[in-house]
């Protein structure tokens, strides 16, 4: 991360901005819950920008991030993306309400950030012993070697349940507890809600941007038997306030705001492109020496392909006296040959 006064300077230079996320499905622009909330942000602040598909790292949290100039923000540091771009006064949609108190939408980003968002990755990894785990697969692993996909899935699924502290023991209590804190969480927003265009008055803040992006992939990304859904679908004001959203920012905003590539080599790589689907061409000038950002970004990558590998070859030698039966009755992971 660069200084304010520098990340402010080089937003304001930069020709384009990239955002770096996972790739698209479910009739949404990334599949990803995490990067969702990021592209509606910067669309909402209508900031021109290119999309570019990341499928190296299928699990890794420093997706999505957003590159401009020789700065890059990452979505594990910082609080996240929306955060370091609203803490460096770059892009602030909230401070475009002055009457409203930042702690009220500090409280409500909260309640998404927390109960909302544990909701759903107990649906994406757990709920009904893995039932919606191709859902997940999709997203994160269905572009890696089948053995390679496999491991690393059954190795999230059991970081969910620790991260979650959920045993065979309280799975039934702590399954509840979740569906009831999601449920409060609707309830509330809903109130917040009424029949306004958006949580505070009738322009976004970042707020907006991460309900829209819950509500969006709940509703486009889980299946009908999913409990979250149904619970949302009770909910009329917040399905037709995502709805309308859909529309304005995302089937739009898919044909206007950016252009998606795919597979980078490095952020050093020409490789943006303009909205209106011309190349973009830096001009020449002479090689110059890697900035830090872009030699942390490098050691980023040769860690995580590290730590992968070394985590399946873990895998296989401590589980390789284990029948296969076995690992599948504990953790119900189906796949496809």
């Amino acid at each position: 991360m660069a200084s304010a006064t520098t990340a402010a300077a080089e937003w304001e230079a930069a020709a384009r901005k990239t955002l770096v996320a996972r790739k698209p499905g479910f009739g949404l622009p990334t599949a990803c819950p995490t990067c969702l909330p990021v592209l509606l942000y910067l669309r909402m602040s209508q900031v021109p920008f290119d999309i570019h598909v990341d499928s190296r790292f299928p699990d890794a949290d420093h997706i999505p991030y957003i590159e401009f100039g020789e700065c890059v923000a990452f979505n594990n540091e910082n609080g996240g993306v929306i955060e370091y771009l609203r803490e460096e006064k770059i892009v602030d949609l909230t401070s475009k309400h002055p009457s409203v108190s930042y702690s009220d939408v500090l409280s409500t980003k909260a309640m998404i950030s927390t109960w909302l968002a544990d909701a759903l990755q107990y649906e994406l990894w757990l709920a009904n012993d893995g039932a919606h785990g191709s859902i997940a697969r999709d997203i994160y692993f269905s572009d890696l070697p089948w053995p390679i996909g496999k491991v690393l899935h059954w190795k999230k699924i059991r970081d969910v349940k620790r991260l979650m502290d959920i045993t065979k023991l309280n799975a039934a209590e702590k399954e509840e507890e979740i569906y009831r804190k999601a449920t409060a969480a609707y309830d509330a927003l809903s109130t917040k809600l009424g029949d306004q265009s958006f949580l505070f008055d009738d322009s976004p803040t970042d707020a907006d941007a991460l309900l829209l992006g819950h509500v969006l992939f709940v509703l486009n990304a889980l299946p009908a038997t999913s409990m979250l859904r149904s619970y949302l679908q009770n909910y009329d004001n917040l399905v037709k306030y995502a709805e309308d959203i859909k529309v304005q920012l995302v089937e739009v905003g898919s044909s206007s705001a950016g252009s998606a590539s795919s597979d980078m080599p490095s952020s050093s790589t020409p490789r943006k492109t303009s909205s209106s689907g011309q190349s973009y061409k830096p001009k020449p000038k002479a090689k110059k020496e890697r900035t830090e950002e872009e030699k942390k970004a490098r050691r980023r990558t040769k860690y995580f392909l590290a730590a992968q590998l070394i985590s399946v070859l873990a895998f296989l030698s401590i589980m390789g006296g284990v029948d296969g039966s076995e690992l599948d009755d504990d953790y119900d992971v189906e796949y496809e040959d």
